[in-house]
């Protein structure tokens, strides 16, 4: 399974961080855009700790840009991070069997 997760704020970062870790551990394959507000789930532990395991996650720069985010750091945190815009997303869409959007 291909999964891709769009996350476009940070209300759920639960219920977003508890989905990406049960898909990975049953194997699945993982896409992540984090956009809007949604990129501060880059500042959480917990989801840095996901994403330093080799999961694909693509950054919005507009968003990070517009909540004043660090993404050198971020980068230097998380190597192959992508930082880019909505292509990433529509990459996502199409390289996945199901989407699931926050």
């Amino acid at each position: 399974m291909n999964l891709g997760i769009v996350v476009s704020n940070d209300n759920h970062h639960e219920q977003v961080l508890g989905l990406l870790e049960a898909a990975a551990e049953r194997g699945w394959q993982l896409r992540c855009f984090l956009t809007d507000s949604g990129v501060r789930l880059s500042e959480y532990p917990r989801f840095v700790e996901f994403c330093q395991a080799g999961h694909w996650v693509a950054l919005c720069e507009l968003s990070l840009e517009r909540y004043h985010i660090d993404s050198s750091h971020i980068l230097n945190t998380i190597p192959h991070m992508i930082i880019g815009g909505q292509y990433q997303d529509a990459e996502l869409v199409k390289n996945s069997d199901q989407v699931l959007v926050f």
